[in-house]
């Protein structure tokens, strides 16, 4: 291998999470592996249920009881992180990964200013004075557009809108500097008009502040406008990874056309837009072969008894029989 070659900042390998329950076992995520690599946004998309919530909770050490890895590895920086304890976890988050929750209240105590939230964080984290900390607060809400920050900054929670107090989350997960920071349904709580506004923020802060991001939504047009590559899930599984460009423009997987065809485009009406027949399967009930050949108007024998892996498709790599060499379509 060629020394130059800088590994990933994250590596993600046949990474399996299990829910014991007493009707059985239930695998909401199934053999998943990606990268991603240093100032990258990769986006991870697919509808509710698709286990993109419970991969970005898995990196972190989050997963509900009773979940956990069942499989695989997560490497950041080539060290292991999945097989830390509580106390060694909790360094790893904020320090070197920050989240961003979809609603603000889950990361934000009403019964602390925004001020001594963010100066907790940053003192947990790095050493300095608290009022180097207070300073470096106030740079950081300055940053994500809160306006007059010298003032805001003794504000609670409960005195910012839903759009600033994502802002603020935004603030916090950048506090100490990490290098990679999970974004999880960002803007799904807040109205339309706030929604790019804090994409921007997100992706502007990032840059400057150097992090990767992992975006995870279930919106194709936010992925489209913000995300370097993407990676698609469908009932726990990486269907289709590849370049962003790529995939809007000639997506491989039927599901991904699919959710492509849902982008609404300037000029068309809504009405007109793609819907994929039928729901996401059943966590007990996953059909055998590939999981999305009940709903797949090109689905032929072979999907429905053998279930395919990641193969190359054009820019892309997809998990499609249609792309199995000697397949003719």
């Amino acid at each position: 291998m060629n020394d130059t070659h800088k590994p990933p900042l994250l590596e993600v390998k046949n990474l399996r999470i299990e829910f014991p329950t007493r009707h059985g076992t239930l695998t909401p995520v199934h053999d998943v592996s990606f990268s991603v690599d240093a100032g990258e946004v990769l986006g991870v998309v697919g509808e509710s249920g698709a286990g993109k919530s419970m991969t970005g909770s898995a990196i972190i050490g989050l997963l509900e009881p009773p979940g956990r890895i069942a499989g695989g590895e997560i490497r950041l920086n080539g060290e292991r992180i999945d097989n830390l304890g509580p106390a060694a976890l909790s360094r790893v988050r904020g320090r070197k990964i920050g989240m961003v929750f979809q609603d603000p209240l889950t990361s934000l105590n009403p019964l602390f200013t925004v001020g001594q939230q963010l100066v907790q964080t940053i003192r947990a984290h790095c050493d300095i004075s608290e009022k180097a900390s207070r300073q470096r607060a106030i740079e950081l809400l300055d940053g994500v557009g809160i306006p007059a920050p010298q003032r805001r900054i003794d504000q609670y929670p409960h005195q910012f809108s839903g759009g600033m107090r994502q802002r603020v989350v935004i603030a916090l997960s950048l506090c100490a500097e990490p290098s990679l920071v999970i974004a999880d349904e960002p803007t799904t709580a807040l109205d339309v008009s706030i929604q790019a506004q804090i994409i921007d923020v997100l992706k502007r802060m990032c840059r400057e502040h150097g992090a990767s991001v992992i975006l995870i939504t279930h919106d194709m047009g936010v992925i489209a406008e913000t995300a370097d590559r993407v990676a698609v899930m469908y009932a726990g599984k990486i269907v289709e990874i590849g370049p962003v460009r790529t995939l809007v423009k000639q997506a491989s997987h039927p599901y991904t056309q699919g959710l492509m065809g849902s982008i609404p485009v300037v000029g068309r009406k809504r009405e007109r837009l793609v819907q994929i027949e039928g729901a996401m399967p059943r966590l007990s009930d996953i059909p055998t072969g590939c999981a999305f050949h009940p709903r797949c108007p090109q689905a032929f024998d072979t999907c429905r008894r053998e279930t395919p892996v990641l193969m190359p498709a054009q820019a892309s790599s997809t998990a499609c029989w249609l792309y199995r060499e000697g397949h003719n379509g």
